[in-house]
């Protein structure tokens, strides 16, 4: 439980030098399975050696000419892709270091042999075919894609990233350094979208409105800093650098944990192979009441399997479960509807339009308070091509009568099915009901809470699928999830009366700031395990107008991670000095668990202590859930 601040900041030697060879052997298992070896990241250097520099490695290197002949400016300058590369061993130990791996050069290669050895240039007959690959000497071979976490140092002239282990390189020169990472940034945007990284083609893929996600240090960014900081009393306790996660307390599961829902009020709740756990809300976390609902699921027409959604209504007395159809896809038929007290599934209900039954691969509530309404009887669905309202009454506004032999049939009250592939992964509400939808291919769509036809606005992707998407409760923050980092997207414009507005209201054409990522560092991410993707991003939970959210957590692996949102949106932030292209964020601390994590979430802003800046932080794993405090003491 610690942050990530400084454990990359520098590039470290031992105080006589060794070569990988001689250190590689001894340590190469703290960085070749992450998995069987967690490590704990920390905000503090774990030796002497950490704070020296690159510049103390390269003046030993220098003193060394008879074993490694140091090239002259001269020759370096011939070799315009001269590198140092470094590999870091010791994982989180306190061996953990840098060592110098290679005096090398390094090339850019389009080949069809990405995961070879050799390349096949000649094979490849058009910019459409092959993938261009990285290649340091003879000890990295990575194709050039965002799983390589590729960090920059502009100061330092290093770059930083993951290919079976964790590499540096570092450049002679300024201009060496801006080439690479101009070439790294065109040949990604090629592997991503097939075509070379051109004016014409950016434009084709961003669209004219969206040219500033292209050319980041063109865009205006004066709406990052749009100050919407709550100032109520009981919000008012200011983030200070010296909070540390703190954990509270864990208790056991009953095991096969396979979400987690939070409630505003009294519970909460686990759902598993079996049931559903409930848990009592307090403001230090969540204790199990040993109460569990089990499931019945004989004779039901929705199938058998797990549910993988719980979502609570009717001032959370009930909840709704969908389960899929088949293992390994997301959609479902119909829902369960289960009365929380009781603990007994009181129906079935099936997804039907026009007489014809459909699936839906998610659903929410209406708005993000909705769930605390005591007459929620409407909720929304989601499929590939599908964006509806349901309603558990009749066409006339009746309750159904659930006790029918037959499910009954939801009412589908509003939305539309599109005729061409929208390929909608996930979505959510904002306060008002505007509605935030994520794409297979990296779209994020905004629909105002009048229309589910057409989208206010499209946000172009960034090349990877939306696997998850949340939204601050007044609409003017989006947060994407997928599986390598994080995109954070301010929907605030100014028109041209002057006001400002979202996205989910009116067009913002070109006046839309460009977005900023969250990432993990390339050495987190490996240590993170095999499991390294991200997954539930979330902004911590208020439902009250001028209440602002203060965090956002996502899991990766066996790691909670959690961002300052205030630190995120300051433009003048240390992380995104010295960078190129779009602003990526490192600055977050880090909960390690023993297993994976299922979900991490913050309970509502309702549990949050006068004295602390955050309500607890519960994260579940297969087996157990911790609550977890955000304060200063240690």
């Amino acid at each position: 439980m610690g942050t990530s601040q400084s454990r990359e900041d520098h590039i470290t030697d031992s105080d006589e030098y060794e070569s990988e060879e001689e250190e590689v052997s001894e340590d190469e298992d703290q960085y070749d399975d992450a998995e069987e070896k967690p490590h704990q990241p920390s905000s503090k250097p774990k030796s002497k050696t950490l704070d020296s520099s690159i510049d103390d490695v390269d003046a030993k290197l220098k003193a060394l000419k008879l074993k490694y002949g140091s090239p002259s400016s001269s020759s370096a300058a011939q070799n315009q892709n001269a590198v140092k590369l470094y590999l870091h061993i010791g994982g989180n130990t306190p061996k953990a270091k840098w060592v110098v791996s290679d005096k090398t050069s390094y090339s850019f290669v389009k080949t069809i042999n990405v995961d070879g050895d050799d390349d096949y240039e000649d094979d490849v007959r058009s910019d459409r075919e092959g993938q261009w690959v990285l290649k340091v000497g003879s000890k990295v071979r990575a194709r050039v894609s965002t799983d390589m976490q590729l960090k920059m140092f502009g100061d330092q002239r290093r770059v930083d990233f993951v290919s079976k282990g964790v590499w540096a390189l570092k450049f002679y020169t300024d201009e060496q350094y801006r080439r690479f990472v101009t070439e790294f940034q065109d040949y990604l945007f090629e592997n991503v979208y097939g075509f070379k990284a051109t004016e014409e083609n950016k434009v084709k893929v961003y669209g004219k409105e969206f040219l500033g996600w292209a050319k980041p240090e063109a865009a205006d960014d004066s709406a990052w800093d749009y100050d919407d900081i709550d100032q109520s009393p009981k919000s008012a306790t200011p983030v200070r650098p010296s909070q540390d996660l703190m954990e509270e307390f864990e208790e056991a599961a009953n095991g096969g944990v396979q979400s987690l829902t939070l409630g505003a009020m009294d519970n909460s709740f686990l759902v598993n192979d079996t049931g559903v756990q409930v848990y009592r809300n307090f403001n230090h976390g969540i204790h199990g009441k040993g109460v569990v609902a089990k499931f019945d699921s004989g004779g039901s027409s929705l199938g058998r399997s797990t549910p993988k959604k719980a979502l609570l209504m009717r001032a959370e007395t009930n909840m709704l479960l969908m389960s899929p159809l088949k293992e390994g896809k997301p959609q479902a038929n119909g829902i369960q509807q289960l009365d929380i007290e009781t603990g007994k599934i009181v129906t079935e209900w099936k997804f039907q339009k026009d007489g014809t039954d459909i699936t839906m691969r998610d659903i929410t509530n209406d708005t993000k308070a909705s769930q605390l309404d005591p007459s929620e009887s409407t909720f929304l669905g989601l499929d590939d091509n599908r964006l509806c309202q349901w309603d558990m009454r009749d066409r006339a506004g009746m309750v159904q009568n659930i006790a029918a032999a037959n499910s009954p049939v939801l009412n589908w009250t509003q939305g539309h099915q599109f005729s061409r592939g929208t390929n909608f992964q996930c979505f959510a509400t904002t306060g008002d009901g505007s509605i935030v939808v994520g794409s297979l291919e990296g779209k994020i769509r905004l629909y105002s809470k009048t229309s589910m036809r057409q989208a206010k606005t499209a946000f172009p992707g960034l090349g990877s699928p939306i696997a998850h998407v949340d939204v601050t409760y007044d609409g003017k923050w989006v947060l994407g999830t997928t599986d390598t980092y994080l995109v954070l997207i301010c929907t605030l414009f100014t028109d041209k009366d002057g006001k400002t507005k979202t996205a989910f209201s009116g067009r913002a054409g070109n006046k839309i700031p460009a977005p900023r990522l969250l990432k993990l560092t390339p050495l987190d991410s490996h240590l993170a395990g095999t499991d390294n993707r991200f997954h539930g991003g979330h902004f911590s939970w208020v439902t009250e107008n001028g209440k602002q959210e203060r965090h956002l957590v996502a899991t990766v692996g066996k790691f909670s991670v959690v961002w300052d949102f205030q630190q995120v949106k300051n433009s003048a932030h240390e992380c995104y000095r010295n960078q190129q292209g779009l602003k990526s964020c490192y600055c977050y601390k880090i909960l390690l668990k023993d297993e994976s994590i299922v979900e991490s979430r913050f309970m509502h802003d309702n549990f949050a202590f006068t004295d602390s800046p955050e309500a607890p932080l519960v994260v579940a794993t297969p087996m157990k859930v911790s609550s977890i405090s955000l304060s200063g003491k240690r």
